[in-house]
């Protein structure tokens, strides 16, 4: 792909964190559950299968998912988690709650990705699991549910530790209390979890810190949701239109309390000349200015701001980076390696970068099959001279499977290389 004029508009794929919860709360819940607007990607398609594997079922009316739920049972072989850490984590939790054994392995970067505290937490609670030293494959050996009671979990490691305990606390046979021991990154993805109990019909208790959290002991009611469109995918072209023309993207829900929505405050503070339009966002060719910003509960923001950073003028700090080393690559060294070789000054220190504005220029990169780290790349090969080789170009289908199709139809030069 090579540098292209921007201009158009694309709808924003479904919330991938939206439909994990909403796919794992309707197989919790007694009855018929509908999910109209679920994300279908290889994540997404990872949870439905583990929890088919667990005695849910699934039907498809039109663009909905039908999920009848209930008591989930002891799956039949080992539930496979591709490469989503959303999926391993939450589910690790909710097997808790099968009488019978359910081992969880993954992909290859999967099984470099940390379990221990959670694993620590459960067992706190009763249960008895074990791991490969605290990495994937998991086995939990359920008991039909947790016994209740106060465990502590670590908050800097991975808010989906928090939030699989969370789904599962209305369940346990008597309240749960969490106890989170550091403070918590990455809240609004917790945020996110105890909006989506709430429209399966339970209330959880959270702190004003979010270090103390609770549920009532109450049955999941089945539900009709609708899921809102992505903060994190539609990052990507609206980054597209600040650099390279104009692009428009709906679907968006300006009062979400997804974290990646945070990207409009970066785009404010950058100077991009920007428009909200109802759901619809709109972002035009800007000159950018440098910037300082904290991603500690953003992280996935990461990559497309770092990309952003490239063409700003002066040099510009980022902050909060330490858990993007335990993502699906070491997203700081993968962002590093991409960008300098296409000309960007990037310098790591400690848990922040600085990056200075520069000229890119295009080159072969390899994103580590990390599906952030291609998009974002992508973005940057717009804004260089000459072509961009991406290498694993299809990794991008873990979230945002139209990737590829909605930046052809924003007007990028793609060429696909056949292999």
């Amino acid at each position: 792909m090579s540098s292209s004029v921007i201009r158009g508009e694309v709808t924003a794929p479904s919330s991938k964190s939206a439909t994990h919860r909403a796919l794992i709360l309707a197989a919790l819940a007694d009855g018929e559950s509908t999910i109209n607007r679920p994300l279908e990607s290889d994540d997404t398609t990872a949870t439905l299968r583990a929890l088919e594997q667990m005695g849910a079922i699934r039907r498809k009316v039109g663009s909905a998912w039908v999920i009848r739920g209930g008591e989930l049972g002891e799956p039949s072989g080992p539930v496979h988690c591709g490469e989503s850490g959303t999926t391993m984590r939450l589910l690790t939790a909710v097997s808790t709650l099968v009488e019978g054994d359910a081992t969880l392995t993954g992909g290859p970067s999967l099984s470099r990705r940390p379990m221990q505290p959670l694993l620590s937490a459960l067992r706190r609670l009763g249960v008895e699991c074990e791991s490969r030293g605290g990495l994937p494959p998991v086995t939990v050996h359920g008991l039909g549910g947790l016994r209740g009671g106060t465990t502590e979990i670590r908050g800097d490691v991975s808010s989906q530790f928090v939030s699989g305990l969370l789904l599962v606390a209305p369940l346990a046979r008597t309240p749960l209390t969490i106890q989170v021991t550091t403070p918590l990154e990455s809240r609004p993805y917790v945020s996110m979890t105890v909006d989506a109990m709430k429209q399966f019909g339970v209330e959880a208790t959270v702190s004003g810190d979010m270090r103390t959290l609770t549920a009532l002991n109450t049955p999941y009611r089945a539900a009709t949701v609708t899921v809102e469109g992505d903060w994190s995918s539609a990052a990507y072209p609206l980054a597209m239109g600040a650099l390279r023309g104009e692009a428009m993207v709906n679907n968006l829900n300006l009062t979400s309390s997804q974290a990646d929505v945070e990207f409009i405050k970066v785009l404010e503070e950058m100077g991009v000349d920007m428009q909200v339009r109802g759901s619809s966002v709109i972002t035009q060719r800007s000159s950018l200015r440098a910037t300082e910003h904290d991603l500690s509960d953003c992280p996935d923001l990461f990559p497309v701001v770092s990309t952003l950073c490239t063409q700003a003028e002066g040099t510009s700090t980022l902050r909060g980076l330490s858990r993007l080393r335990l993502k699906e690559s070491d997203r700081v060294k993968s962002m590093r390696d991409g960008l300098r070789a296409m000309g960007a000054n990037f310098t790591e220190q400690g848990d922040a970068v600085k990056i200075r504005g520069s000229r890119l220029r295009g080159t072969q990169v390899d994103p580590q099959g990390d599906h952030r780290v291609a998009m974002s790349l992508a973005v940057a090969a717009l804004a260089a001279e000459g072509p961009t080789v991406i290498n694993n170009a299809e990794c991008v289908s873990k979230s945002y499977p139209f990737f590829w199709g909605h930046m052809e139809h924003l007007g990028a030069d793609i060429r696909r290389i056949k292999r």
